[in-house]
């Protein structure tokens, strides 16, 4: 058991929902909103996507599975409300002092090949961080950048080929990804991932591909027999709700 269980509670459930229902918040408090700030180092040498892809998503699962996260520590109450609500999450960019500020902020940073992300506690979006709200959410894109194929015992988080993404809102959703693969994982599958500091792979499949991995009607059977599970968004941004837009593969 971890924090993560309630997200493996419901996982099958929010794969079977309406799309309509998926976008459904009519029974949300704005002003409780939660959200995990993810900021994306993007100086005027830009990051590889594929490697800020990555970052952001070993940042995301490594803050919930953080000892800081535990029971009994300072960042519990926090990540544990927002993991039983909505999991949003709001990419943002920074470079230079404002990358610099925000490492003050409660959070881990992860560096793969040189690109960097910052992912932070989660907390009520009416109290975002003064250093993280003046950061732009806009003019994340990034060009492809052809990583080849993927190493091996990492887990591939294959980004849908037909919804394109700006990096921003990739990083939201590979995270999202991370996030119920440890939610998924047995205990023992899960400590080998935690000794690679949650380490991945973010890949785009051609479109038979991404038909062949998808999981269908059949989420816990895809993921029991072939180890592939599905991320499905909202649509508040850049997708339409109900928008397969991640398969994550293990391959540990």
């Amino acid at each position: 058991m971890t924090i993560l269980s309630p997200l493996a509670a419901r996982y099958a459930s929010w794969l079977s929902l309406p799309d309509s229902a998926v976008r459904d918040t009519a029974d949300e408090d704005p002003a409780l909103v939660r959200a995990m700030p993810v900021i994306l180092r993007i100086e005027r040498d830009l990051p590889a996507r594929s490697s800020l892809l990555a970052a952001a998503a070993a940042a995301a699962v490594a803050v919930c599975l953080d000892p800081r996260a535990s029971d009994d520590g300072p960042w519990h109450a926090d990540v544990d409300a927002w993991v039983r609500g909505r999991i949003r999450k709001v990419s943002r960019r920074a470079r230079g002092a404002q990358w610099e500020a925000v490492q003050a902020l409660p959070g881990v940073t992860v560096t793969v090949d040189g690109a960097s992300a910052r992912a932070l506690v989660p907390g009520l979006v009416t109290e975002t961080p003064r250093e993280v709200a003046k950061l732009q959410i806009s003019g994340s894109d990034l060009p492809d950048d052809a990583p080849g194929p993927a190493p091996d015992g990492v887990p591939v988080l294959w980004c849908n080929p037909s919804v394109p993404m700006t990096a921003g809102k990739a990083a939201a959703q590979v995270g999202h990804a991370t996030m119920l693969l440890a939610a998924l994982l047995p205990d023992v599958d899960l400590a080998q991932w935690a000794s690679m500091d949650y380490r991945c792979a973010v890949r785009t499949p051609t479109e038979s591909a991404w038909a062949d991995l998808h999981p269908g009607d059949a989420p816990d059977l895809a993921w029991k027999t072939r180890r592939v599970l599905a991320v499905r968004d909202a649509g508040f941004t850049e997708v339409a709700p109900g928008t397969v837009t991640v398969l994550a593969q293990l391959q540990l």
